[in-house]
């Protein structure tokens, strides 16, 4: 009787607990006055949502060796997943001579996925959260990222919610901003080292995370699992004479990009690590009543 008591009692402790929990997130996000603008769970199996998401194609940016395409993305089992593949295909933009890097190759020898809502939502100020599983091999480079509805790059504004790729030779995860300048793009950026989640947790790459942008009228904070690694003061980005003259990017509405890229830092990948997987279980956007 008395082992059946202690049961009883243990039970009612862990129920009084769990009631307490689901109060206090209760109270914290009506506190925060936090409300749902926009999401994706993924939930239905194939393509991406079209109201909600559009495709980038081709060579994009950075000289990158993969040919964005829209057969590497796919919704299955809840998640997004975007894919980086070896191929060899034809190179439609490619031209004879051209000493462009869009145009040069005559060959496609990797295809990935990049995936935008330009064009169909943009917010300004407000909460992203992200969860997702990252790929932590050789020559990976997936982000989660944002950029500004209005001037080019730099002077549109870029935040880097999460970037993975190997830094001096470390595999590291970085939380960044960056805008225009004077003579050059103004960056403000953390590097994390990989390992110091690592060794916290040797099956971190394993399991999903939450990547979270706190981001208001007077700051950007980037979270990786509630640990701030980044904290953007706006008052100091302010577009400088390189383009858009005194205007801050962080100051308008901006879309949200989600793609995996290859390494262009890396000089040979491991075809074992084919198809490297990036794995997005949800997208989130809140905003309060104020903003």
């Amino acid at each position: 009787m008395k082992h059946i008591l202690i049961l009883i009692m243990n039970k009612a402790i862990i129920s009084c607990l769990v009631l307490f929990t689901f109060f206090a997130i209760d109270a914290l996000a009506q506190n925060n006055d936090w409300q749902l603008i926009w999401h994706d769970e993924f939930e239905v199996e194939g393509r991406p949502d079209s109201t909600k998401w559009t495709y980038e194609h081709g060579f994009e940016r950075n000289e990158e060796l993969q040919w964005y395409t829209p057969d590497n993305v796919f919704q299955r089992d809840g998640y997004l997943v975007i894919e980086a593949r070896p191929a060899d295909l034809l190179c439609p933009s490619y031209r004879e001579g051209s000493k462009h890097w869009r145009n040069n190759r005559p060959r496609i020898l990797w295809t990935s996925s990049s995936v935008k809502t330009r064009g169909l939502f943009s917010f300004q100020y407000g909460r992203v959260e992200v969860c997702a599983r990252i790929p932590v091999c050789l020559g990976a480079w997936p982000a989660i990222w944002l950029l500004g509805n209005s001037g080019g790059w730099p002077a549109c504004g870029e935040i880097d919610m999460m970037e993975y790729y190997q830094y001096k030779g470390r595999p590291t995860i970085l939380a960044n901003a960056c805008w225009a300048g004077d003579s050059d793009t103004k960056w403000d950026s953390s590097y994390t080292p990989l390992a110091h989640f690592t060794e916290r947790d040797s099956a971190w790459a394993e399991r999903f995370h939450v990547w979270r942008m706190d981001w208001d009228e007077n700051a950007i904070r980037l979270f990786l699992d509630d640990e701030l690694l980044n904290e953007i003061d706006l008052s100091l980005t302010i577009n400088g004479k390189m383009r858009g003259t005194g205007f801050n990017p962080f100051h308008q509405p901006q879309y949200l990009l989600l793609n995996l890229a290859l390494d262009t830092r890396v000089r040979q990948y491991n075809l074992t690590d084919f198809p490297m997987r990036y794995e997005i279980d949800y997208v989130r956007v809140y905003q309060t009543s104020n903003q």
